[in-house]
Order: C-alpha cells, then sequence, then structure tokens
C-alpha cells in the first residue's frame, strides 16, 4: 500500500498532506510542536490495514508553508482540520494527536463531536496556560523574530531527539534530517512567534468534561515533555476514556511503539464498534 502526497490549498495557506484513501474508517493523524506527519512513520502503514489515513503537517511545521497571515490557534487548527476532512469528503474520522496535536485533537472533539467519531491522543499537551501577556506583546516588536530564530539555532536537533527517546539508540540520521529540515526555512521563526500569539491555552477540566467522545490515552511512563501525570489527570477529566502507558517510553511514543499502539487502536476501534452494534 502506498500514500500518496499533496498540498492543499486551505485558509489561503499551503497545506502538505499524505493519504492513503481506502473502504474503509478513516483515521485522522496531527502531529505536535516543531514537528510533522513524519511523527507517524511508522504507524502510518500498520494503520493503513485497517483504517483509511490522513496525515497533514500543520501551518507552520513540516512541508506545509509557514504562513506569516495564518491564525495560529487551536481553534483555528481544528477548523483546518475539518476543512480537511471536507476537501477528502469524509463526514467522521477516528482523529489522532501525538502532543500539541492531542490538544488540537481535543479541540476539534470539543467543536464538531459529530464528526468525530473516537479521539487518541499520544502524551497530548494537556493543562499549559496562554503565553504571559508581556510576551505576548513582545511577539509585536519588528524583531523579535531573530531572538526566535537565535533560540532555534542554538538547540541540536540530536539533544531535541534525545529529550524525547527513552532509548536512544532509536534515533536514525532519517529522523535528525526530517526533523531539522523545517528549521532552514526563513520564515519558521516567524510562524513559530504567531503560535505564541495566537495559541489560546490548553482546554480546562471544565471543558474536557464536555467531551464525551470515547477517548484512548496512551503515554510513555518516561515522558519528559508531558509527563505521565498528565495523562492521568485528563484520563479523570474526559467522562469516556481510558489510559494505559508504556515502560521504556518517553514522549516520542509513536516511534518507539508503534506496534503497541496500532494493537491498541485496533482494539479500542473494534471494542467502540462491538458496544455500539
Amino acid at each position: 500500500m502506498e500514500f500518496s502526497s499533496t498540498s492543499l490549498k486551505l485558509q489561503n495557506t499551503n497545506i502538505y498532506c499524505e493519504y492513503l484513501l481506502q473502504d474503509k474508517p478513516t483515521i485522522f493523524l496531527i502531529h505536535g510542536f516543531v514537528a510533522s506527519s513524519y511523527t507517524f512513520n511508522q504507524l502510518k502503514p500498520l494503520l493503513a490495514e485497517n483504517f483509511s489515513v490522513i496525515a497533514i503537517d500543520l501551518p507552520g511545521f513540516g512541508k506545509s508553508e509557514k504562513s506569516i497571515s495564518f491564525t495560529y490557534s487551536f481553534e483555528n487548527y481544528a477548523k483546518l482540520v475539518l476543512e480537511c476532512l471536507d476537501y477528502f469528503r469524509i463526514g467522521e474520522a477516528v482523529v489522532a494527536g501525538h502532543s500539541m496535536g492531542g490538544q488540537i485533537a481535543l479541540y476539534t472533539g470539543l467543536k464538531a463531536p459529530e464528526r468525530v467519531k473516537k479521539l487518541v491522543l499520544c502524551c497530548s499537551s494537556g493543562y499549559l496556560p496562554r503565553a504571559k501577556k508581556h510576551l505576548i506583546y513582545s511577539t509585536y516588536l519588528p524583531f523579535f523574530h531573530l531572538i526566535a530564530k537565535k533560540k532555534i539555532n542554538s538547540q541540536s536537533v540530536v539533544n531535541n531527539l534525545r529529550n524525547v527517546f527513552y532509548d536512544h539508540s532509536l534515533i536514525t540520521e532519517d529522523q535528525i534530517e526530517e526533523y531539522g529540515r523545517p528549521l532552514q526555512d526563513k520564515n519558521f521563526p516567524k510562524s513559530l512567534i504567531r503560535l505564541l500569539r495566537h495559541r489560546e491555552g490548553d482546554l480546562t477540566s471544565v471543558q474536557l468534561r464536555n467531551i464525551h467522545t470515547p477517548t484512548l490515552l496512551l503515554w510513555g511512563e518516561q515522558d519528559k515533555v508531558v509527563p505521565l501525570v498528565i495523562g492521568k489527570k485528563l484520563a479523570k477529566d474526559l467522562p469516556n476514556s481510558r489510559l494505559i502507558s508504556y515502560d521504556k517510553a518517553g514522549h516520542l511514543v509513536t516511534e518507539e511503539k508503534p506496534m503497541e499502539i496500532y494493537k491498541e487502536i485496533l482494539s479500542f476501534t473494534k471494542v467502540e464498534e462491538k458496544k455500539n452494534s
């Protein structure tokens, strides 16, 4: 099974998308912060055995446009997900997100519960507040993007990968290249500061309790970026959720435990189908 790729024009922004459409239920994959659809590189072919698969690079990341006009809010990202489903004429889908993508998946589920059949959250961000006002105001300074660029250039891609992997032996040259490529785009720092400016903050406990969509939470027990305690709190706040964690796995659990995640997603969707039958 071979995936196709295309560039969609949504919200006046070029969006890179990889997809494999079949006569099967659809799963929509959303990557996290400073990442891309490559996050699901090992998971996509496994999922394609049982699903139509759609994975996008969010505006500002991966191979998508680093737009300096797009509104980088979670609400708008969720709107983009729904527009992408519309483009492919998909009525409803399982929506899966990693890290920040998990938060976008939650926003999508809250915004259009009739379109989101189930949610799968892999090491999802949670409970992060909006940036402080003085930092938001700073993003309007003419040269603030140069400060962001200096900060980005000071961080090694290898060190960042070491932070999200538990098992450093799994880090490959291909991963270093894929995660490093978008950082070279001249507008990447500008898109990041727009995200800092527009990001509303994660959903509150009160908002999460209004999401009744069946939700599967998958976590690495050694996650240094979004600790397991966040997963446990999300599991308490989401009324119809289940948490599964993996020992010897970090934040990039999609790379470290792809087969385990695939089996859990398959089991989760089949269990729900039996309940509804």
